[in-house]
């Protein structure tokens, strides 16, 4: 999938699964130089797209070894946190710098690759209870690290992909500028997107349930209506969205379910399951259906990171002209 829009800019792709960043990025002017992912059969579906193979886990990656770019994205894996010094009060009074509760953690890759290489603008990437997670106290040591000491300026949101796909995707962005920056966070447009839109003409009977595995679904949601919990199937509407894509897909399928008349409902297909995301037409799926499922499952919905991606290089195309008129004015007063 070879990129021949002209480039203004350069981003590396961290924790690059099968390049969800790179298919935003690369559309608004950026040339990625760098791609890491540890997963084997992503590395595949990535290498068969953009041509090239990621670098491999990035714990043993040197930071001179990475090229310099512009802007650093990523989606990293919330592991758990440090339950050390989980206070922001503790971690102020930290005197060993980086060693504090985000080591051991892969947020603290990130943190490494951005002291080493200051880029001037980064977007990362997870999941909407980030910002719940251990009380809230591991998302104040995320603002903490970045803020305090990497000094940039970060703002965050949690942004809904169904307005622009239709899959109820919660995710929160999290975006940050070496400079004082007025960025904003792009209101998504509602193209009032339906699942119907995104489904295949025609579809192999392997993706239909099997009655055994139909009726366990429906006997396992009786058994917790019952009880008053609200575990189930989601049999979707055709013409609204489905519930969130999950990496666990693959197991039964039972977070979408396509309906079928006359017929047990059926599992999407992984070419659907690119559409719900908004990949382009022209991705190749290379690995089996159950890999394909994990990959897409753990991807990011393409048009809201390009979205965001068009407003954070719009934000520093407007800083690069402020800073040359600023230039230009000093040049002049010498004269």
């Amino acid at each position: 999938m070879k990129n021949n829009a002209p480039t203004l800019f350069t981003f590396i792709d961290l924790f690059a699964g099968i390049g969800g960043f790179r298919l935003a990025f690369e559309p608004v002017a950026g040339q990625c130089v760098f791609a890491s992912e540890w997963d084997k059969f992503s590395q595949q579906t990535y290498e068969a797209n953009f041509g090239h193979k990621p670098a491999g886990d990035i714990t043993q990656i040197r930071s001179e070894d990475i090229p310099d770019h512009d802007i650093l994205t990523g989606g990293f894996p919330c592991q758990p946190f440090s339950s050390a010094g989980v206070t922001k009060h503790n971690a102020l009074g930290n005197s060993h710098g980086f060693q504090h509760p985000t080591q051991g953690t892969l947020f603290f890759e990130i943190v490494r690759i951005i002291k080493d290489k200051q880029p001037k603008a980064f977007l990362l990437e997870n999941v909407k209870n980030l910002t719940a997670h251990n009380k809230g106290q591991t998302f104040e040591i995320i603002k903490w690290t970045l803020e305090d000491e990497l000094n940039y300026h970060i703002f965050y949101n949690i942004l809904d992909a169904r307005f622009v796909v239709p899959q109820h995707r919660e995710r929160i962005f999290i975006v940050g500028f070496k400079d004082t920056l007025d960025f904003k966070f792009p209101t998504l447009p509602n193209l009032n997107p339906k699942i119907r839109d995104i489904l295949e003409d025609e579809v192999d009977n392997k993706y239909t349930l099997t009655n055994p595995l139909w009726q366990y679904l429906q006997n396992y949601a009786d058994k917790h209506r019952k009880k008053g919990n609200g575990f189930g199937y989601g049999l979707v509407n055709l013409e609204g969205i489905s519930r969130t894509l999950s990496a666990r897909y693959y197991k039964d399928g039972s977070e979408i379910l396509i309906p079928q008349e006359g017929k047990n409902p059926r599992r999407l297909t992984p070419r659907e399951c690119a559409r719900l995301l908004g990949f382009p037409e022209t991705f190749k799926i290379v690995v089996s259906d159950t890999r394909a499922y994990s990959q897409f499952g753990n991807s990011v919905a393409v048009p809201v990171v390009q979205a965001i991606a068009q407003e954070m290089v719009k934000c520093l195309n407007t800083a690069k002209q402020i800073n040359y008129l600023k230039k230009s004015a000093l040049q002049m007063s010498l004269f």
